[in-house]
């Protein structure tokens, strides 16, 4: 007897979606929130409803439940379905477990940076490192606090490891909370210089200094948090006695 042999079907069983343009507007909504949460716009225990953000907004109420589910699950909403919901208050817990993070992705890329980054890379990192001295001097905080990001990233960018900052924009929300509360001129000059003390050591090609640079530049939030903590003590949680 001959061996039967089934036949292939023509084409995979699957529908044909149509890829989305523009983001969702639930996706809209979470951005927009999630701005304003992180640039304390929306300071912590602001009171928020589906209701008012959907009227707001002008979208349907679906989006913002998506939004709010999200922003639930990052930790920057409280839903309590008999009191509603508000903004969370800064978990020091959170913010810690952020910058560990972090640190330990950000020390592994600018170890790579050193000896991945071309000559156009180290223009890109110039480049941005000049904005931020316009930014100071025009005391813009949120410009320089963009172009802080822009930097960081622009490492993972020319260091050829982009989905590092992925993962780093992810998890580094609860850190800008705390950044925006010591973003003022004297910081942005600290945060400057260490900026420059970065890209010093990448341009020299030395992996050990580049690391050591952005540790210290990471960790100094280890040394302002205490103060900010007793100057904004309704705003934090899991603080110690």
């Amino acid at each position: 007897m001959g061996t039967s042999v089934q036949k292939k079907p023509d084409s995979l069983p699957l529908p044909q979606l149509r890829q989305a343009v523009q983001p969702s507007i639930a996706d809209q909504v979470f951005k927009v929130l999630h701005d304003r949460i992180l640039s304390l716009e929306l300071p912590p225990e602001t009171k928020i409803s589906e209701a008012e953000v959907s009227a707001k907004m002008g979208v349907s109420r679906q989006p913002v439940r998506e939004a709010f589910r999200r922003l639930a699950n990052l930790g920057f909403l409280q839903i309590r379905p008999q009191s509603g919901t508000t903004v969370s208050l800064i978990s020091e817990e959170a913010v810690l477990r952020a910058r560990f993070i972090r640190l330990a992705l950000e020390l592994q890329t600018c170890r790579t940076a050193c000896t991945a980054i071309s000559e156009d890379g180290l223009r890109a990192l110039s480049s941005l490192i000049e904005q931020q001295k316009e930014a100071i001097a025009e005391n813009n905080r949120n410009r320089f606090h963009a172009l802080d990001d822009a930097f960081h990233r622009e490492i993972c960018v020319q260091s050829g490891v982009e989905y590092a900052w992925d993962v780093i924009s992810e998890n580094k929300g609860h850190m800008d909370r705390v950044r925006m509360l010591t973003l003022d001129t004297s910081s942005q000059k600290f945060a400057l210089n260490e900026h420059i003390a970065i890209l010093d050591a990448i341009t020299a090609r030395a992996p050990d200094a580049a690391a050591d640079a952005i540790d210290k530049h990471l960790s100094r939030i280890l040394i302002q948090i205490e103060k900010i903590k007793a100057e904004n003590h309704n705003w934090f949680t899991d603080l110690r006695p």
